[in-house]
């Protein structure tokens, strides 16, 4: 067993959670992510290993200014062509290299970082008993991060695919891995992809 596994191999009550690879993120996107592109095949062969244990999480930014509330008014106003009135809509969807595993894969779109914030997600995960999320997907110091740290809190064994996360900054990537290794590292697992299907059990 590899020694990056520290709770045992991965059971048949775990799902693969890719989060917010979406075109917007993408080359040509306006919030493009450099490194999206080099972790997509990482995150293509996960998919590909358990598509219908997969939930691709989509970040939907509101229609326009007056639907943004609070912090995030302010947000807006700095990125108005993000907003649902100026951005093309086929801007949201997931990447075509990820899209076509949906079917069996599911979606769950989300307004902000979490994907936790409406109890709809937790309370699928619950009735499917799932029991461990094996986490991809960008970025990793803002929703790839509040992902985590929503599962954690909700007791999740979670796993993070230390080769399949990517940031717009390798600073901040590299200050949240060494944050989950060194301040979450009984309840965050950081796993190379090769070990995490080495690893995957049913």
């Amino acid at each position: 067993m590899a020694a990056n596994i520290k709770h045992g191999p991965i059971g048949p009550n775990a799902v693969h959670l890719c989060v917010d690879m979406q075109r917007l993120f993408g080359p040509g996107g306006p919030w493009h992510v450099p490194w999206a592109a080099k972790v997509l095949p990482a995150i293509h062969d996960l998919a590909r290993f358990h598509p219908e244990r997969t939930i691709f999480t989509r970040f939907i930014p509101p229609r326009d200014l007056a639907s943004a509330t609070g912090c995030w008014r302010r947000y807006y106003q700095k990125w108005p062509g993000i907003l649902g009135e100026s951005l093309p809509p086929a801007q949201l969807d997931l990447l075509p290299e990820l899209a076509d595993f949906v079917p069996p894969a599911r979606v769950k779109d989300k307004s902000v970082y979490s994907p936790w914030q409406d109890g709809e997600l937790h309370r699928f995960l619950r009735k499917a008993e799932v029991d461990t999320l094996v986490i991809s997907g960008g970025e990793t110091d803002i929703c790839v991060m509040a992902t985590a740290l929503g599962a954690v809190d909700r007791g999740y064994r979670t796993i993070l695919v230390s080769d399949a996360v990517c940031s717009s900054l390798d600073e901040a990537h590299d200050a949240a891995m060494t944050m989950f290794r060194l301040r979450f590292s009984e309840q965050v697992e950081a796993i190379p992809l090769e070990e995490v299907l080495e690893n995957w059990r049913g």
